[in-house]
């Protein structure tokens, strides 16, 4: 059994860590309600958009921005991996990590894969073994629709101009705080809606319709990873929240059972005095 001054040691150092995970919980829950309330408020609009997107896609041939609905064989194929750049929220990062893997191995076993990493967790993750081709981290030092917006013309010039056949998105959507959903997202090319759910005809284009698509598909696009950046964003406050708050319970109970096990070693000593004390008594008198 460890001595009574190790006890103490440990008590303090694990009642340390108990404050910062606390305090951390709550840095996590302050800014989970702001980004909560932005992809609440913007998911509606950035549905409808993608929406009336892929209702028109359906007769894009000949339009500006068909280049952007065209189905070529896959060959190859870009990966956005989006995480965060900070620790500490379970298995957030992790499960990018696995999703890509699957992509890789399975998906499109034999195609050539590459990966556009916006997280530093991914980043350093996927360049040990995968092809990473650009690193957008910096996006969540100011998170703006100007600044993905950039990220998103990057990624449609790249899909425009061949080097890509197909890019597709993987998230973390955020369902509530305590629950992720890793998405896998095709990005490019536009994917249009099928059978009797195309309702292409029923729109009046006003003006005409080859200049409302030229406008309304990079906005749809930069809309669409413009929320799959905020989604991870939101999820990556939940799940750190999450986190920080089983680990402080963690630490509570590891400390209630290091005073237990400090008290015992304490009376066991006291005990031990006590009889050694009454044992020299005993010696004296006889």
């Amino acid at each position: 059994m460890a001595n009574l001054k190790e006890i103490r040691n440990r008590i303090s150092t694990v009642s340390s860590t108990m404050q910062i995970t606390s305090a951390m919980k709550m840095v996590s829950a302050a800014k989970l309600k702001k980004a909560q309330d932005a992809i609440t408020a913007m998911r509606p609009y950035a549905n409808k958009l993608t929406e009336l997107l892929q209702s028109l896609s359906a007769s894009l041939d000949g339009d500006a921005g068909s280049a952007y609905a065209d189905n070529r064989e896959v060959n190859k194929v870009l990966v956005v991996a989006i995480s965060s750049n900070r620790g500490l929220c379970g298995a957030f990062n992790s499960n990018i990590a696995k999703q890509c893997a699957v992509l890789v191995n399975d998906t499109y076993a034999g195609k050539e894969v590459d990966f556009v990493a916006i997280g530093k967790k991914v980043n350093d993750g996927l360049s040990k073994k995968s092809n990473v081709v650009g690193n957008k981290s910096e996006v969540f030092d100011d998170l703006t629709f100007d600044a993905v917006s950039e990220i998103a013309e990057e990624l449609m010039a790249r899909f425009t101009d061949g080097d890509y056949d197909r890019i597709e998105l993987v998230y973390n959507k955020f369902k509530n705080a305590a629950t992720q959903i890793v998405m896998t997202e095709q990005f490019l090319p536009i994917v249009p809606i099928e059978g009797d759910n195309q309702n292409g005809g029923d729109y009046i284009f006003e003006p005409e319709k080859a200049e409302i698509v030229e406008q309304l598909i990079p906005k749809s696009l930069k809309t669409q990873l413009y929320k799959a950046i905020r989604d991870s964003f939101a999820s990556e406050h939940g799940a750190r929240m999450t986190a920080m708050h089983k680990a402080t319970d963690n630490a509570k109970e590891l400390r209630d059972q290091l005073k237990l096990t400090y008290n015992k070693a304490r009376q066991a000593a006291i005990t031990n005095e006590i009889l050694e004390i009454v044992g020299g008594a005993e010696a004296l008198n006889n």
